[in-house]
């Protein structure tokens, strides 16, 4: 059974970081993808980042290039979130989210919450301005 537990959120001013965590088991993850999604309150859970866990492959949400990276630690089953010069539409839950990936498929596919089987609860971020 795969689980996902996040954590790392709280309250931050503009301009601040945060590192999310997402500790993940029960399945070996080499072909796998990770990503993490947020959703504020009214709007659809929208995607933010992911990452391949065997090729390190990278795909980001245009809103949060350049300020946001993920990273992956394979000995603690762990993907990180750097979230840096933070906004306040940053402000939402984040989730992370894991699919297998198959071969011959595009990566269009890591954008779409619909394609990811398995989620964590969620951590709320705050961005005061």
């Amino acid at each position: 059974q795969v689980q996902l537990v996040d954590s790392g959120g709280g309250l931050v001013q503009a301009g601040g970081s945060l590192r999310l965590s997402c500790a993940a088991s029960g399945r070996t993850f080499s072909r796998y993808v990770m990503g993490w999604f947020r959703q504020a309150p009214g709007n659809e859970r929208g995607f933010v980042v992911a990452i391949m866990w065997s090729s390190l492959s990278t795909y980001y949400g245009d809103s949060v290039k350049g300020r946001f990276t993920i990273s992956r630690d394979n000995a603690k089953n762990t993907i990180y979130l750097q979230m840096n010069s933070l906004k306040p539409e940053d402000t939402a839950v984040y989730y992370c989210a894991t699919r297998l990936v198959f071969a011959g498929e595009t990566s269009n596919k890591n954008y779409d919450s619909s394609r990811y089987d398995y989620w964590g609860q969620g951590t709320q971020v705050t961005v005061s301005s």
